[in-house]
């Protein structure tokens, strides 16, 4: 039977290794590509196809929630797994919504993490016990704040998901239109475009309201321009 093939995205280099050398010693699960932030793991997965994902949610200029929709979009088959250290409400919404399959704190053991693919390659899904509990809880309050703005973030383009997470990370226009490689106005106009959508109008809302959708972590070093 071939190896499952799987794709680490996680900006920690020592994270990154630890899963990989953690993974080497299975038994049928194989490393076939390793990405730094969702830009490249999107790029990654489109190139190696692999079976499984191991994305983690916060990286730098795409994070891992909008990397799973776009690897999702044009690899519906492929299963991933959300890796976090948080399990709060804005983050397990939008997990779920963004098609994951599977989230696992990063506290969570070996054999659970080796159990997790396993089970969703085979159409299973996987979730951390308390991440389970915390889902219960949440279909039986019914729609919340956090919940909420994860679905508002769903009626954005992937582009304006890119813009909105590097204006929250403090990027300045000009910026943004480098990473991206497009024009300043062309930021400008995916930002009005986020800013009519979402019925923001600054730009320390629209961080608050990235942190509150779990588009970014709020431990991210922010500067607010």
């Amino acid at each position: 039977m071939n190896p499952i093939k799987i794709l680490l995205a996680e900006d920690h280099m020592i994270v990154r290794e630890g899963l990989r050398t953690m993974l080497a010693l299975e038994a049928g699960l194989e490393v076939v590509a390793e990405a730094k932030n969702g830009r490249q793991a999107v790029t990654l997965a489109l190139k190696h196809c692999p079976e499984v994902i191991l994305m983690d949610i916060a990286m730098p200029g795409l994070n891992g929630l909008e990397a799973t929709r776009q690897v999702l979009k044009a690899l519906p088959n492929t299963k991933v797994i959300i890796l976090t250290a948080h399990n709060d409400d804005a983050y397990v919404t939008s997990a779920t919504e963004s098609g994951a399959v599977g989230f696992l704190l990063k506290q969570t053991s070996a054999h659970n993490v080796c159990q997790a693919i396993r089970d969703v390659h085979m159409g299973k899904t996987f979730f951390s016990p308390s991440v389970t509990r915390r889902l219960a809880r949440l279909h039986q309050q019914g729609p919340n704040h956090s919940a909420s703005n994860a679905r508002k973030s769903a009626l954005l383009t992937s582009r304006e998901v890119e813009v909105l997470q590097l204006i929250a990370e403090g990027k300045a226009n000009k910026e943004t239109a480098s990473d991206l490689g497009i024009s300043i106005k062309t930021v400008e106009k995916h930002r009005g475009h986020l800013m009519e959508k979402l019925d923001i109008h600054d730009t320390a809302s629209l961080t608050r309201y990235a942190i509150s959708a779990g588009i970014i972590e709020s431990s991210v070093q922010l500067t607010i321009i």
